[in-house]
C-alpha cells in the first residue's frame, strides 16, 4: 500500500472511528457502568469482530477482483454512492440519549468481550459499509491480503484508541453528546458524504 493512500485511509479511519455506532456506544455505556479498565474486554471483543467482517468483505471484494478486471471501478462507485446515502441517513438522525443506572454490578470480563464481540457482528450494515469502503484504497497490482493486514491493523488501533477515550471520558462525553448531538450528527454525515463523493475520483 502506497504511504499516500495509506495517510488518506488513516484520516478515514479516524473520521469513521468518531462516527457515533453501536460499538462505540456500547464502550460508552460500560465505561460509564464499570470502569475503563473493565471496558477494554468491550473494546476487544467489538474490535475482534470487526476485523472478521473486514476479512469477509475482502475475502468477496478478492473474488470479485478475479473475476472481472473492472470491477474495482464499479465498486468504487457503488461505495462511494453507499457512503453518500449513509451520509444523509446520520445527517437525519436524531441525537443521542442515553440512560444507565448509576450503579451496576460487575460483569466477568468474558461476558464483556462477548457483548463487544456480537455487537460488531450482529450488525449487517457493516459489512456492507467495508465492502463499499475497502475499496477505496485497493490497489489491485498489490497483493490484496498485505493490504487487507494493514487497514485491519491501522483500524484496530484507531477504533480501540477511540473507545478507550469514550469509556475513559464516559461521564463526560455522555451528557455532550445528548446536547449537541444533532449537530454532531451532522457533522459526521457531512464528512460521509464528502469522502463518498471524493474517494472514488482519487487514484
Amino acid at each position: 500500500m502506497a504511504l499516500h493512500t495509506w495517510l488518506l485511509y488513516l484520516v478515514a479511519v479516524i473520521g469513521l472511528s468518531l462516527t457515533p455506532g453501536p460499538n462505540g456506544l456500547l464502550a460508552l455505556t460500560h465505561g460509564a457502568l464499570y470502569g475503563h479498565r473493565r471496558t477494554l474486554w468491550t473494546i476487544t471483543g467489538g474490535i475482534g469482530g470487526f476485523v472478521v467482517l473486514m476479512a469477509l468483505s475482502m475475502f468477496g471484494i478478492g473474488a470479485l477482483l478475479q473475476a472481472s478486471a473492472h470491477a474495482l471501478v464499479i465498486l468504487k462507485w457503488v461505495g462511494g454512492a453507499y457512503l453518500i446515502w449513509l451520509g444523509i441517513q446520520l445527517w437525519r438522525a436524531p441525537a443521542l440519549h442515553l440512560t444507565a443506572p448509576e450503579h451496576a454490578p460487575p460483569r466477568p470480563g468474558r461476558v464483556l468481550l462477548r457483548q463487544g464481540f456480537f455487537s460488531a457482528v450482529s450488525n449487517p450494515k457493516v459489512i456492507l459499509f467495508y465492502g463499499a469502503f475497502l475499496p477505496q484504497f485497493l490497489d489491485p497490482a498489490r497483493n490484496l491480503w498485505l493490504q487487507f493486514a494493514i487497514m485491519a491493523a491501522t483500524f484496530a488501533i484507531t477504533e480501540g484508541f477511540t473507545e478507550y477515550l469514550l469509556a475513559r471520558l464516559a461521564h463526560r462525553v455522555r451528557p455532550w453528546l445528548e446536547r449537541a448531538g444533532k449537530g454532531f450528527n451532522r457533522c459526521c454525515g457531512g464528512l460521509f458524504g464528502l469522502m463518498g463523493a471524493a474517494l472514488p475520483l482519487t487514484r
